[in-house]
């Protein structure tokens, strides 16, 4: 029997990890234009981290975990998700009450179906804001997300936004939906049911028809926040309404417990059902959850897999690629001097060696087959001439002689 990948646990092979390379380094220049520095943490964290960050009551501690018992019977999970390591890595380093601005990627694991949108193991990059009171790190962070969209040629995207006020908030408005949704219980979804119990606030997201229905009559979060908390709101939307498209959704909760002040997603209809692919908002009660000090946070985090499918490569310039080939008596001394000569005049271009001793002709075909817009060919002459062949594989490109020097100059401007 073979042995597979275990389900949601995808392999990823060369042609996928070029795009995704690609995307990444759009990301880093981004990142790098905003100060923002990365971070690495483990995949591996304790369980009692996601307990006390992500909520009991959510989905990713009920049913979601991959939790298990190590052999010193403590227990540990891979992480779900990633801003609580990070919470975590500031906390256990002591720098609460220091200013960061930090990036991270990765993995992430959730025991849920498999399905399109979701998987098992998943990527991220996210942003953390940390150190930052409510005010001008919105307007940075939402710009942030503006950027990344416009770098990788995204433009039919919606950045849905909400207030979540404080907690004060949040337990009178969850009072008030509990009371009015409770004498239509058998109305709701199961799901749904449970939620009310544990989580009132994410049946607010809920997808179920008959549930967002029945909302409709039920007490609006808006008239549970502060003035303040709705002018913030209403002034983030009038500086970038000019932008993109950014809408008020008065239902957007998130789905983590640790969410507070403003919470933002990014959704497009190009990703069927699972939109989203960006989500995140302030959370500045989470350092102290966590045993640390208190300390002001935001940030948010993008679904790799799924902006991936958003990505337009179309009009990004890729470097060029040059196949190297080497035909006859081939003297490997010599012609991997050549290579690696030319890949010291410009590491920027691509230089493909076939390392065969293939014929001329197959060597051609190769190069085609590998997308190579020029070849350089060495053979027993040119060798000993110190002289190579530069063909353009274009349908009109031309052919010539040239000398070592020349060659080199030619790379070093092409």
């Amino acid at each position: 029997m073979k042995i597979q990948s275990l389900r949601g646990m995808p392999d990823l092979f060369p042609e996928d990890l070029e795009r995704w390379h690609l995307f990444e380094s759009k990301l880093a220049k981004v990142f790098n234009s905003f100060n923002t520095h990365q971070i690495r943490v483990p995949f591996l964290e304790s369980t009692e981290l996601f307990l006390r960050s992500v909520g009991g009551a959510s989905d990713i501690v009920n049913k979601e975990l991959y939790s298990f018992l190590d052999r010193n019977e403590e227990s540990i999970c891979l992480r779900p998700e990633g801003t609580a390591g990070v919470i975590r890595a500031i906390i256990q380093k002591k720098q609460e009450q220091e200013t960061h601005k930090l990036w991270y990627q990765g993995p992430m694991f959730r025991y849920e179906r498999p399905q399109k949108g979701r998987l098992r193991q998943f990527h991220q990059i996210g942003v953390e804001y940390l150190g930052f009171e409510e005010g001008i790190s919105e307007y940075e962070l939402i710009s942030m997300v503006i950027h990344i969209n416009q770098s990788i040629g995204i433009k039919d995207f919606t950045l849905k936004v909400n207030h979540l006020g404080d907690e004060q908030a949040k337990e009178s408005f969850s009072k008030a939906l509990v009371s009015f949704l409770k004498p239509h219980i058998d109305d709701l979804h199961e799901k749904d049911q449970s939620r009310l119990n544990s989580n009132p606030m994410r049946i607010l997201d809920s997808k179920e028809q008959s549930t967002q229905i029945l909302l409709e009559g039920g007490p609006k979060f808006q008239d549970f926040i502060s003035e303040s908390s709705n002018k913030f709101l209403q002034n983030l939307i009038d500086a970038f309404k000019d932008q993109c498209n950014i809408q008020i959704d008065h239902s957007l909760v998130r789905g983590l417990d640790y969410y507070s002040g403003i919470v933002f997603e990014a959704v497009s209809e190009d990703l069927g059902a699972q939109d989203a692919f960006l989500g995140g908002g302030r959370y500045d009660n989470l350092s102290q959850q966590l045993g640390g000090k208190q300390m002001h946070a935001i940030g948010f985090a993008i679904g790799v897999e799924r902006i991936l499918e958003l990505f337009n490569t179309q009009n990004i310039k890729q470097p060029p690629k040059v196949g190297f080939i080497v035909t006859g008596e081939q003297i490997p001394q010599k012609t991997s001097k050549i290579a690696q000569d030319l890949r010291v005049a410009n590491n920027k271009i691509i230089l493909q060696t076939f390392l065969s001793n293939g014929s001329l002709k197959s060597q051609l075909r190769k190069a085609n087959k590998n997308n190579c817009n020029f070849v350089i060919i060495i053979g027993d002459t040119e060798l000993k001439n110190e002289q190579v062949i530069w063909k353009d594989l274009s349908e009109d490109g031309d052919q010539e002689l040239l000398s070592l020097q020349e060659i080199t100059d030619k790379y070093i401007n092409l």
